[in-house]
């Protein structure tokens, strides 16, 4: 008998709590970002991709054309190799390694360079959005704006609002 008291008592809290929930619900106005479309999309994330390429493209064409003038290099050694003593070869072999090895050194810190400087110019972009994105809370009176979900309702979205408002140049 006092069990069932209990769970009486127990289920009739349940009940008060549960609906007084959605009301509260209501209340919170929650909304989403799709960072990944932001750096796709935005004129700050696409100017910043454009000087990227501007200034390592020059580094990335150097290398391009010494890892070409090695593969050359490699297959005149082995047309080459029959006809040359053994130690035209093994000088030859030896060159070639130092060649690769040094390619692989300068495409090793081009490809650190590159991170590095596309990392910075990233969190520029993220920064300025961020910004963006607290005064559009703050206008539309959000309580949580949220950047990754497994799920998120489309109606939810406000990355169109951001990147207009980027484009725009507002949050700099």
């Amino acid at each position: 008998m006092n069990s069932f008291r209990h769970l009486r008592s127990l289920a009739l809290v349940v009940s008060a709590v549960a609906c007084c929930v959605p009301v509260q619900a209501q209340d919170f106005k929650a909304g989403f970002v799709n960072t990944d479309r932001i750096f796709r999309e935005a004129n700050s994330a696409k100017a910043a991709q454009a000087k990227l390429e501007q200034e390592f493209s020059r580094r990335e064409k150097d290398i391009i054309e010494l890892g070409n003038s090695i593969k050359a290099m490699s297959e005149k050694y082995e047309r080459d190799a029959p006809t040359l003593s053994e130690s035209q070869r093994v000088s030859r072999q030896k060159q070639l390694v130092e060649q690769d090895r040094d390619l692989q050194r300068k495409r090793r810190e081009f490809q650190e360079d590159l991170n590095a400087r596309k990392n910075e110019e990233l969190q520029q972009v993220l920064e300025r959005a961020n910004r963006v994105v607290k005064q559009v809370a703050e206008s539309e009176k959000y309580d949580a704006i949220f950047q990754e979900a497994v799920y998120i309702n489309p109606k939810h979205d406000i990355t169109d609002k951001v990147i207009k408002a980027l484009n725009a140049g507002t949050g700099k």
